[in-house]
């Protein structure tokens, strides 16, 4: 697959994430990045700026584009544990990878176990996400679901509080248990959470809004359950 960024090639290189070919533009001139490419041993092509839009469909680049392994998922169980205080975002149905790149920046930054995402309705792990994630891609599971229902059961039957986020619910959200496992549940950028997966959840919990927009963009809404249920 291709992949495209300064940080998001650092960050694949990093990671030993088998790069096929790497491009940079003619006019490339980033001397830091030069040199990092040379300690590690990464070969490129000069090419010129059309090659490069080509590749990525006209995406910013930043002059250095990548042919790479593509991403992988995990398994549930891989990412789970008995321990006590482990950390999940399940994502029921958010299908922008734009959102889904931002709620991964934030996953790393708050060391997040993995993300939960199901196979149908779901924004694929693309170049895109790697680069709107700023690089966090190479670092945060994302475990790949049939359906979100049995993987909210298994998560339970491991001892993991599954919260889900609802606008109608009593509780605030920054009274969850942060003594336990944790999986937060977030619905699609335009119906939520679907009705039955709500009713699968422990507890639902209600972010307050005060303005009269009454609604967050699911990367915003993630990034402050991710920080209210942050790991001690």
């Amino acid at each position: 697959m291709i992949i495209y960024g300064k940080n998001v090639i650092r960050e694949a290189i990093y990671a030993k994430r088998n790069i096929v070919r790497l491009y940079l533009d003619n006019k490339f001139s980033d001397r830091q990045t030069l040199v990092f490419l040379k300690e590690n041993g990464i070969t490129y092509d000069k090419v010129s700026k059309g090659r490069l839009n080509e590749l990525t469909d006209k995406a910013n680049h930043q002059g250095i584009v990548a042919e790479v392994e593509a991403y992988a998922y995990v398994e549930l169980d891989d990412v789970l544990s008995k321990e006590d205080g482990q950390r999940f975002i399940i994502l029921d149905g958010v299908e922008d990878p734009h959102n889904l790149g931002a709620i991964m920046r934030t996953a790393e930054a708050t060391k997040l176990d993995a993300i939960i995402v199901g196979r149908r309705h779901s924004a694929p792990l693309s170049a895109t996400v790697a680069k709107v994630s700023s690089g966090a891609i190479e670092h945060v599971p994302v475990a790949l679901v049939t359906n979100i229902n049995q993987a909210i059961q298994r998560l339970r039957d491991t001892g993991v509080l599954v919260v889900g986020t609802d606008d109608k619910a009593t509780v605030d959200y920054r009274a969850i248990d942060r003594t336990r496992s944790l999986a937060i549940v977030l619905g699609n950028e335009g119906e939520g959470i679907r009705p039955l997966v709500k009713r699968n959840c422990d507890l639902l919990v209600r972010i307050p809004m005060r303005g009269k927009i009454n609604s967050l963009n699911v990367s915003v809404a993630a990034a402050l359950m991710m920080y209210a249920v942050l790991k001690d």
